[in-house]
C-alpha cells in the first residue's frame, strides 16, 4: 500500500528516500548553514529543511540511523520522536553525542531515519478490575530471558 504525503523541502537535500526496496525507514538529512560540532554528552536540535502534511491516522516517527549510532555514538535523544498530522512546522532532529569524540554534523548528511505508521485514537473504559490472563501481574523478565 501506498500514501501519498504532501512534503515542502526548503534545503537543497533530496526528499527522504528509502535507501534498498524493502526499507521501513527513509533517511532525512541536515540543512544547516555552517557544520555543527556536537563534543561528547552535548546534545542540539538539527534543521532538515522539510515540512509535510500527514494525512489523519499518520505519524512520522524520526528514529536514529544504526550506523551513526554504531560508529560514532550519534543518536536521537526522544526516539522514536513523533510528528503528529496536525504539525505543520519545520522537521527536526534531536541529536545527541554520546561518544567521547566530537562529531561535526555537516549539511547533507543523513542523520536520522524516519518512518510513517498508522495509528488510532482509542476511547477509555474505566473499569474497577481487568480480565485474569495466565500472565496476569507479571512484569519485566517474567516470560524468559
Amino acid at each position: 500500500m501506498s500514501v501519498t504525503i504532501k512534503i515542502v523541502n526548503s534545503s537543497n537535500n533530496p526528499l527522504p528516500e528509502y535507501q534498498t526496496a524493502w526499507a521501513a525507514g527513509m533517511d532525512i538529512a541536515a540543512f544547516l548553514e555552517v557544520p555543527i560540532t556536537l563534543q561528547p554528552m552535548q546534545r542540539t536540535l538539527i534543521s532538515t529543511g522539510l515540512y509535510m502534511e500527514l494525512p489523519v491516522g499518520f505519524e512520522a516517527q524520526i528514529r536514529p540511523r544504526s550506523g551513526l549510532a554504531m560508529k560514532n555514538g550519534i543518536t536521537v535523544l526522544n526516539s522514536p520522536g513523533t510528528i503528529d498530522p496536525d504539525y505543520r512546522g519545520e522537521i527536526k532532529v534531536l541529536l545527541i553525542n554520546l561518544s567521547d569524540h566530537p562529531f561535526t554534523i555537516e549539511s547533507g548528511d543523513r542523520i536520522a531515519q524516519m518512518i510513517i505508521s498508522k495509528y488510532e485514537q482509542v476511547n477509555f473504559l474505566e473499569v474497577k478490575e481487568l480480565t485474569k490472563t495466565e500472565r496476569s501481574k507479571a512484569g519485566f523478565g517474567s516470560t524468559g530471558v
